[in-house]
């Protein structure tokens, strides 16, 4: 009889601290994938900025990024006046990509943005930065432009403001955040759920035929993690743009 051990949520998303273990500090798997994303990200754009003549690979991968960022993105959100913003959601899009791709990297494949504390600090830091937006641009006229939609009628405004402020103040970071989390935590299930299969299939006995059935369930999830990787980096960042754009637009 087959007897495959699932291993506990815990176990693929918690890693013993490598120092500090059980402190403020501690160090552990996702701490490095953090570290490492971070220095990917400066790598990258040092790299980049170098001044030459013939661009390099990394000069002109790094161009090539911050095209993607400000036309993809900047432009469609925010048009020319968002293009401040540009450093921020690009250094926002690469952070949130390299700390996702560690999924299939080899040894480690954990994503840190499976951990929930990563998507919701940088939901909360966007969500500042995009009322803060708001209120520099409309002072404190701001909440009204938040919370009262052009053209309703007074007499629904009872119903209306207290939706629009549930919606902007409370649900707004929190689907941010979790829309990021579970999709790279899915992805993560999957993937440990379809090799916990494989090994299992691997036994040495008949049912071993079967063992290429789920292997090419990890194969193809690697590969659609890696654009699940890119595509909730984008989708991150193109709403914090979008949320930026609405914040500080004058259509009231």
């Amino acid at each position: 009889m087959l007897a495959l051990e699932f291993p506990p949520l815990s176990h693929i998303v918690n890693w013993p601290g490598f120092a500090g273990d059980g402190t403020l500090w501690e160090i552990n798997k996702v701490v490095l994938i953090y570290a490492f994303a971070v220095l990917f990200t400066i790598l990258l754009f040092t790299l980049g900025n170098k001044k030459r003549l013939v661009p390099t690979g990394a000069q002109n991968l790094a161009e090539m990024a911050v095209e993607f960022v400000e036309d993809g993105i900047v432009m469609e959100t925010m048009g020319k006046e968002g293009i401040k913003y540009t450093p921020y959601l690009l250094s926002l899009f690469f952070f949130i990509f390299f700390t996702n791709i560690f999924e299939v990297i080899p040894v480690i494949q954990m994503p840190a943005s499976a951990r929930i504390a990563l998507p919701m600090f940088l939901a909360l830091l966007s969500y500042v930065i995009y009322h803060g937006a708001g209120f520099k641009s409309h002072g404190f006229g701001y909440i009204k432009h938040a919370l009262v939609p052009p053209g309703v009628p007074i007499a629904l405004l009872v119903l209306v403001i207290p939706i629009e402020f549930i919606s902007k103040f409370l649900v707004q970071p929190f689907s941010h955040t979790v829309r990021l989390f579970a999709n790279l935590l899915a992805g993560h299930i999957l993937l440990v759920t379809f090799a916990v299969l494989t090994s299992g299939l691997m036994v040495g006995k008949w049912y071993a035929i079967f063992s290429p059935l789920p292997l090419l369930g990890v194969i193809f999830f690697t590969a659609f993690e890696v654009l699940v990787s890119f595509l909730q980096a984008y989708v991150f960042t193109l709403l914090t743009g979008v949320y930026i754009n609405a914040a500080q637009s004058h259509e009231h």
